[in-house]
């Protein structure tokens, strides 16, 4: 030691125990706050949890309860994956899957959560995920970029790496590549339907990672998304504009190119609709369904009425849009 840099300092140190303590503690909270200030260099906008939800809307409606049901026996999960890095920002996941290895490769859920393309966060979509994994299905919640830290199209871009990391892992998690369902809410839904009418559109895939595995996904379920930004049913404004990079008026190629129904036609996908009774939130959905007919793709149309909009977070309708989301998986995967 007598022959190292410092080491008159580092024999000192370690001949009063209390003084090293103080230095390593003083190093921890140096490291802890470097930490935290790269963490806060991504913009974020915390406000739509479950929790602000349950007060919003608990107002009038008395009777209802946050959706927040005990993690199901026999259902494993796995953390925190980072499943993209874009530069210097790693994106996470949580998976969920039952904790028997069934013989069968298992259908899987990429859960997208909603909040306005600037808000929310993978969290408010781990009830659902756990539930779905205790009916045999591999479910991933996924982080993505919202419009305070990049605009769109960098969120499709990031989901996309995320079914590629899907089947990209597909042996760890005993996943089958080929049945790989988006569930979206709100924003999540219309991010969902995007996912599901763009499997062949090269524009969108962006760099995430996994370049070789495909980003196609064979059903959706969207809840409460809209299927056309600029649509004689909808009334998307500023919150839209913030993401969209600017108005119709300003960036209208975003508007209509970040539209499901632009996009919707033969390589479309089977959707299930679960909606509230809020009209706004259905926009272009009937002229989507109708795209669809057309090309014989089936979908299902469910409305719960006097519901609020993010009715998933929420008893009374958890476990009844649950439901709904069991059969047609169930139905559409050919799964038991």
């Amino acid at each position: 030691m007598k022959n190292l840099p410092g080491g008159g300092v580092i024999r000192a140190l370690y001949s009063k125990p209390k003084q090293l303590a103080t230095c390593f503690l003083i190093l921890f909270v140096l490291f802890a706050q470097i930490a935290t200030a790269q963490k806060a260099t991504i913009p974020r906008d915390t406000s739509f949890t479950i929790y602000s939800t349950y007060q919003k809307e608990v107002k009038n409606r008395p009777y209802v309860q946050m959706a927040k049901p005990p993690m199901p026996a026999g259902v494993l999960a796995k953390k925190e994956v980072v499943y993209s890095t874009i530069g210097d920002r790693e994106l996470h996941l949580d998976v969920f899957y039952p904790a028997n290895k069934s013989k069968k490769k298992l259908p899987a859920v990429l859960l997208i959560h909603g909040g306005g393309w600037r808000s929310g966060s993978k969290e408010n979509l781990v009830p659902m995920a756990q539930q779905l994994a205790a009916k045999g299905y591999v479910t991933v919640t996924a982080e993505y970029r919202l419009s305070p830290e990049a605009k769109y199209p960098a969120a499709v871009h990031d989901l996309k790496a995320a079914v590629r990391w899907m089947r990209a892992n597909a042996e760890t998690y005993n996943l089958d590549k080929n049945k790989i369902a988006a569930l979206g809410c709100s924003a999540g839904g219309q991010l969902a339907a995007l996912l599901g009418t763009t499997n062949k559109n090269t524009k969108l895939e962006g760099t995430g990672g996994n370049p070789k595995q495909s980003s196609a996904v064979q059903a959706v379920i969207d809840m409460d998304g809209v299927l056309a930004f600029k649509h004689p049913e909808s009334a998307e404004g500023v919150v839209a504009s913030q993401w969209l990079g600017g108005t119709y008026e300003e960036q209208a190629e975003n508007w209509i190119e970040a539209s499901a129904l632009t996009h919707v036609g033969k390589n479309a996908v089977p959707i299930l609709f679960i909606n509230s009774s809020t009209p706004r939130f259905h926009a272009g959905r009937e002229d989507f369904i109708q795209v669809l007919n057309q090309h014989n793709i089936y979908s299902e149309v469910h409305t719960f009425p006097d519901t609020p909009h993010p009715f998933w977070l929420l008893h009374p309708w958890f476990n009844p849009t649950l439901e709904l989301t069991v059969n047609f998986l169930n139905k559409n995967f050919k799964h038991e």
